[in-house]
């Protein structure tokens, strides 16, 4: 198990039970107890947990998501050949909204070196975009979520409406057939809307630990989306319902 995944295993762990023993994550994966402690440590510095004598307790919120440092380490391999799928489906010269989120962060990555116009919502996607030198960034206004690094609000919404894309690459936090798309921050599922509303096409960039899960706030049906890019490991049962609401949908 190698740090990454040794780092999911924990915040899994965390979830599940609100604390964990530095014993007990040591027998789960399989590396010594000073390298969980030091793993411990890290996460306490990104406010993911507190430690305790001989462990930690979880300061993830339930239904919350867990910060963004610790996302972008999990699935990244997944996370990485979707974003290459994705590319695939832009062609040079279109006009693309990139959504907020680590997903979205590794397609603007991959879209950083196309010729296009782009429009990232968050600070990560804009970075990402413009280690390349080949997109056009513009810049949408607005509220900078801490953490996140994402936009919101209404200069946020208003630079979308502003503009019609050819595509929105979207990401979530959470999607089913009967609950549709899902995010955890209300001020962010505004935003998701907004580019929905200024692109004729919607992709869905998600890893499958998103499919089947519902967040709180509702951005729209699953039939809103036009191709849902997602990994192997998405059940066929969750796959094969999103097919059924007219989605294309690419396991990769």
């Amino acid at each position: 198990m190698d740090g990454p995944e040794r780092m999911d295993a924990i915040v899994r762990r965390l979830r599940e039970d609100g604390e964990v023993s530095v014993a007990d994550l040591a027998r789960l994966t399989g590396h010594s107890e000073m390298t969980i402690r030091r793993d411990l440590d890290r996460l306490a510095a990104q406010r993911v947990l507190r430690r305790v004598h001989g462990g930690a307790v979880s300061l993830l919120p339930r239904g919350q998501e867990p910060p963004y440092a610790v996302r972008e380490r999990q699935s990244v391999a997944a996370k990485q050949r979707i974003a290459a799928a994705v590319g695939e489906l832009v062609a040079d010269g279109q006009a693309v909204a990139v959504d907020s989120g680590t997903t979205a962060a590794e397609v603007a990555r991959v879209l950083g070196e196309r010729r296009i116009t782009a429009m990232p919502l968050s600070l990560q996607a804009a970075q990402a975009l413009s280690v390349g030198r080949e997109a056009r960034i513009l810049m949408a206004g607005g509220e900078v979520r801490p953490g996140e690094l994402s936009f919101t609000g209404p200069l946020a919404e208003s630079s979308l409406d502003a503009m019609r894309f050819d595509t929105v690459v979207l990401g979530c936090c959470g999607l089913s057939v009967a609950d549709g798309i899902t995010a955890h921050d209300l001020g962010d599922v505004a935003v998701k809307r907004a580019a929905m509303r200024s692109a004729r096409r919607v992709v869905l960039a998600a890893d499958s630990a998103k499919l089947g899960r519902v967040t709180m706030g509702y951005v729209g049906p699953v039939g809103r989306i036009d191709t849902l890019v997602t990994d192997t490991a998405a059940p066929d049962d969750i796959v094969t319902g999103i097919q059924a609401a007219g989605v294309t949908v690419l396991r990769v």
